[in-house]
């Protein structure tokens, strides 16, 4: 179990189905899966990288796989962004490069880079904070899940803590000037 969530599954009780959003409502005590998510953004500011923050939970245990934030400054890698580096622990993880059983929430939506890896791995429902109309790539840009040529469209949710996760970005970006 990814450590610092290591107490979150033990809160759901037996397997999460299409009310597993249910489960993290605001009677937990434990953060909600898009709260860990904040953090994670959170994190990555601290380091001086863009705030995105992303988690990947197995909706069958509750079980938290893995948790990340940008890190393309730090890598030196322009593929560092959250929702990847969170994928690619979980895939590791599990030892599939399929996340069928899995839901991702990121704090913002997807660019169209993450959106293809998040359809490559077959991940089964995405939940985003922020709308990215610059950025984005599921609500906005190329809309990659509309495309015939899209091999896996995941139930997508969009505006989840939108306010929280804008405004850290917005506050982060009032930084740099």
């Amino acid at each position: 179990m990814y450590e610092p969530y290591a107490s979150l599954a033990a809160t759901a009780s037996g397997s999460l189905d299409d009310t597993d959003f249910q489960v993290q409502s605001s009677k937990m005590s434990k953060p909600t899966y898009m709260e860990l998510a904040l953090k994670e953004a959170v994190g990555a500011a601290e380091q001086g990288e863009v705030p995105v923050g992303a988690v990947v939970v197995d909706v069958l245990s509750g079980e938290v796989l893995s948790g990340a934030g940008n890190r393309t400054v730090a890598n030196n890698d322009p593929t560092a962004h959250a929702e990847i580096i969170a994928i690619r622990k979980a895939t590791t993880k599990l030892g599939t490069p399929r996340l069928e059983n899995c839901d991702l929430y990121v704090t913002l939506e997807p660019c169209p880079m993450c959106a293809s890896a998040i359809s490559f791995a077959r991940v089964r429902r995405l939940y985003f904070g922020a709308y990215d109309p610059k950025g984005g790539g599921i609500d906005h840009g190329p809309r990659v899940f509309e495309h015939s040529s899209c091999h896996h469209r995941p139930e997508v949710i969009g505006g989840l803590e939108e306010s929280q996760a804008s405004d850290l970005l917005k506050n982060f970006f009032q930084k740099l000037r």
